[in-house]
């Protein structure tokens, strides 16, 4: 098993990408703390209530989390999300605060609290998405969220410079999971919508996700994988989908 002795934390790992990423790690050997706030979801060795948007949630799981684990080796950031498809002018400074609050602020706290922790030639993964490299409409508070992540995970590896810590960004397309469902509040046939109709295969899955992130941290120790980008075959940008 490739990640055999290694330990590893993921944030948002009751759902989606989170979720696949616990599985995925645990899978070639690495015993995972998951994290999320709905904890009697996240199937990981060690599973902890989690709120990123939390000082001393986030705080008090790190601490139970490295305790249980005995150490640390990787840090995945998947907790994360987007509230409502409206113009600028229909935004409200509440949705924008709670999605800078958990995609940026949350992504930053716990990097900054695990960082102490990961030993040497560990791996940061930061979860981004296409959004933070092309702009697409009716998405404002999204786009600046994932921009942010991006321009953080660079400026990580500057500071990191010299020191044997890996950092890998992913920047995902469309991906079936929750997270529409949240971004629409709650309308689930809404969100259904989206993902169907596509041709070429469809939209991808969070098990596709995870096997990106599973590549980036499996590489020699001297390779840093900075950068992946995955979207579905059936999708161009955040803005252009072929659907049948």
């Amino acid at each position: 098993m490739l990640l055999d002795g290694k330990t590893a934390i993921v944030t948002g790992a009751s759902s989606g990408i989170g979720a696949a990423t616990a599985a995925a790690l645990a899978r070639e050997g690495a015993r995972v703390a998951g994290g999320a706030r709905r904890v009697e979801r996240i199937d990981a060795a060690v599973a902890l209530p989690l709120d990123v948007t939390d000082r001393a949630s986030s705080e008090r799981f790190v601490a139970d989390a490295v305790e249980a684990l005995g150490g640390l080796d990787i840090l995945v950031n998947t907790a994360g999300l987007a509230l409502g498809r409206d113009p600028i002018w229909e935004s409200t400074e509440e949705d924008e605060r709670t999605v800078i609050e958990t995609d940026v602020n949350g992504l930053m706290r716990m990097t900054r609290l695990c960082l102490p922790h990961i030993r040497d030639y560990g791996h940061i993964v930061n979860m981004g998405s296409i959004a933070g490299r092309q702009a697409y409409p009716n998405a404002s508070s999204y786009v600046a969220a994932k921009f942010a992540v991006r321009g953080y995970t660079y400026a990580l590896r500057e500071d990191l410079l010299g020191r044997p810590v890996r950092i890998t960004t992913v920047d995902a397309g469309l991906v079936e999971t929750e997270f529409s469902v949240v971004r629409l509040r709650g309308d689930r046939a809404a969100a259904d919508a989206l993902y169907r109709d596509l041709p070429l295969g469809g939209a991808c899955t969070p098990e596709d996700v995870a096997e990106c992130i599973l590549f980036a941290v499996t590489r020699p120790p001297h390779v840093n994988v900075d950068e992946i980008v995955v979207k579905a075959l059936t999708q161009s940008s955040g803005a252009r989908i072929h659907r049948n």
